[in-house]
């Protein structure tokens, strides 16, 4: 059986840096419907290569590439008014896990970013991930 040449750009390519899986989180973003970001108010995205020691602990995990995204602050549904020193909620993506996520499963990259945003954004909303998870299930 002959073999084809399949490394295509690859040979001389590194992994997606932080900045591009940012830019994959903002375009993401972007896409979203505009009532949706709406609601979503002064949300910032950021990504860094793995959660801090506190997270891990604190969420019980087992390893850093277990958590490919995080929500904090304060969910709509919790939101009465501002507090002094209240800071801006925040999403997180781990680049690290989602590399190690995309590396395992047949999906775009843009798609794992993609849907790591919209789960945590869903934590934004109020939703646990067994109501994404319901969601998601009816929707397939």
């Amino acid at each position: 059986m002959a073999r084809s040449n399949q490394t295509a750009d690859w040979a001389n390519r590194l992994s997606p840096s932080l900045g591009e899986i940012e830019s994959l989180a903002i375009e993401a973003y972007a896409h979203l419907p505009e009532t949706f970001r709406a609601l979503c108010g002064d949300i910032t995205i950021q990504v860094s290569e793995f959660p801090e020691d506190q997270i891990i602990e604190d969420m019980g995990l087992e390893s850093p590439f277990d958590l490919l995204g995080l929500f904090e602050g304060i969910g709509i549904g919790e939101r009465f008014s501002l507090q002094t020193g209240e800071r801006p909620n925040r999403i997180t993506i781990y680049r690290r896990a989602v590399l190690d996520y995309w590396a395992e499963y047949e999906e775009a990259l843009g798609d794992v970013v993609s849907h790591v945003l919209i789960h945590e954004i869903g934590h934004h909303f109020g939703l646990s991930d067994e109501d994404m998870e319901r969601i998601e299930a009816s929707a397939e």
